[in-house]
């Protein structure tokens, strides 16, 4: 791994990035999403594949997931772009690599990326390191949720325009969030100019996630604890629909793991399909 000397994203955004090259790496054709920026910009160990969270048969519906739900991003941000949105918000962007994977896309719009200021520090010392550099149209934005709606005061000081249409990302970031940090996040999101779309994954009490998944998920919460970065915020649907419709949202759609499973990986004969613990919610304004 990194330099432990050096900040550095915590263990889950590390995760993340290897589980999308390894994607491309041991499953078979067609690959969801090919990114092997993420693993250049993490730097692991050459042994990293030996690591039991990376382990191909016990992390496969974990591993979907991930290529799921940013492949399924970065389809809505290229639908809406279409539609002449023209900025990309990514909160909790850790590892994220749109901007460097896609610059036939990222080059006609303008990303801001929020996350912890460490990350932040990390990633823009990795990028020039690695020859991508910051272009223009790239904008990462230091702050931390927790604190409220400080966020988007940063936000606009990066250059951020509240009078476009935005499509805003939040992936892999609500559980670790209080629930009413959750909410003004909504609220924030469902302030942005009509025309913007937010999509934001959560994920599901233990009680709504397939039986055949639930010691795996329980594991998982066991090390996010012993990491120091534990799920503290869980929704059901339901749940989840009603909070962005006090937020202020004009529309909202619940889309399922099975959604993403049909829309991805159907005609698969490798089994391969996303965990159903995590969801999407996508709400309009």
């Amino acid at each position: 791994m990194p330099d432990e000397r050096t900040a550095v994203p915590d263990e889950a955004a590390l995760r993340v990035a290897l589980w999308r090259a390894l994607h491309a790496q041991i499953d078979p054709p067609p690959h969801v999403l090919e990114d092997v920026i993420g693993l250049l910009l993490a730097a692991p160990n050459d042994d990293w594949h030996q690591h039991p969270d990376m382990d191909a048969k016990t992390t496969s519906r974990a591993r979907a997931s991930i290529v799921a739900r940013a492949r399924f991003i970065e389809d809505l941000v290229i639908e809406q772009m279409d539609r002449g949105v023209g900025q990309y918000l990514i909160l909790g962007a850790g590892l994220d690599t749109f901007v460097q994977r896609r610059p036939e896309i990222a080059t006609r719009l303008r990303t801001f990326e929020v996350d912890q200021p460490s990350v932040q520090a990390w990633k823009q010392k990795r990028l020039i390191e690695a020859g991508f550099g910051i272009p223009e149209y790239l904008r990462l934005v230091p702050v931390d949720f927790e604190t409220g709606w400080s966020w988007w005061e940063k936000l606009a000081a990066a250059g951020f325009d509240s009078d476009r249409p935005t499509v805003a990302a939040s992936s892999g970031v609500t559980m670790y969030l209080s629930k009413d940090a959750v909410m003004t996040t909504l609220r924030r999101a469902a302030a942005l100019v009509r025309g913007s779309t937010l999509a934001m994954t959560f994920m599901l009490p233990l009680e709504f996630v397939d039986s055949e998944e639930r010691a795996q998920r329980q594991q998982a919460e066991q090390g996010a604890l012993a990491a120091g970065t534990p799920f503290v915020s869980f929704f059901s649907p339901t749940e989840m629909l009603a909070l962005a419709r006090e937020a202020g949202f004009r529309e909202v759609q619940h889309v399922s793991a099975a959604d993403l499973a049909e829309r991805y990986f159907a005609g698969r004969t490798d089994g391969l399909r996303p965990s159903s613990a995590e969801q999407f919610l996508v709400a309009r304004t």
